[in-house]
């Protein structure tokens, strides 16, 4: 095994390296601004919907299933657009790209999502995150259940896996055991969920995105106590 796959860090991006939080309050505005106040309470309840149906965010979906029950409302054309161009670079956490940086000169950085195969993806290139990995981008419908696809496209001794949402690191955990370092970004509204407490404990848990670049590779892979680097 090369010095270059004896660690993949796999990165999640709502909310661990975009703030998705902001979007949706952004989205939220300005549906009402266009839409009205009702309409955009209706399309973030056909939302909630369909997240329950297929297990992952779909904006646009939810869009097309709103114009289903509004097909002539003019305003749709915009939302689609708004959606479609949004500046996601601008959501960015600070210190997103610093981080996928800093990993990248020690094994393979990998994104690593749920989602859509259309707003995600799109999301994921606008942001830079794409370029930042060199292409290195998989997004799954439920990614905890994809741990096998993940290791075929990326085999590594080691494994280091960051997302927001603790649910996620306890399924990789529960199968990965000791090749597997677990870090949480305390970011959005999943950080602090009432079920957060129910799993185990990260292995690493951090304030916010950017804190990632003050740990070094053997901190990280658990082969050292020492704290973050100065």
């Amino acid at each position: 095994m090369t010095d270059r796959n004896r660690v993949v860090f796999l990165l999640d991006v709502d909310n661990t390296l975009v703030d998705n939080d902001r979007i949706a309050a952004d989205l939220k505005r300005y549906l009402t601004r266009v839409v009205g106040a009702e309409a955009q309470e209706r399309y973030w309840a056909i939302y909630e919907a369909l997240r329950a149906e297929l297990g992952y965010a779909d904006y646009l979906g939810a869009l097309q299933r709103y114009r289903i029950e509004h097909p002539h409302d003019p305003h749709l054309i915009a939302v689609s657009s708004f959606l479609v161009d949004y500046p996601f670079a601008n959501r960015l956490y600070p210190g997103s790209l610093d981080v996928i940086e800093r990993l990248a000169a020690w094994g393979s950085t990998v994104i690593l999502s749920d989602g859509d195969v259309v707003f995600q993806p799109r999301k994921i290139e606008r942001a830079g995150l794409s370029e930042a990995v060199e292409g290195r981008v998989l997004i799954y419908i439920h990614k905890e259940r994809e741990l096998d696809d993940i290791e075929r496209r990326y085999p590594a001794a080691r494994y280091v896996l960051v997302d927001d949402k603790v649910r996620i690191l306890t399924a990789f955990k529960k199968v990965w055991g000791g090749r597997l370092t677990t870090v949480f970004p305390r970011q959005g509204h999943y950080a602090s969920a009432a079920d957060v407490a129910a799993y185990p404990s990260p292995d690493i848990t951090i304030e916010r995105i950017g804190d990632l670049a003050g740990y070094d590779l053997p901190a990280l892979l658990g082969e050292t106590r020492s704290r973050p680097v100065s």
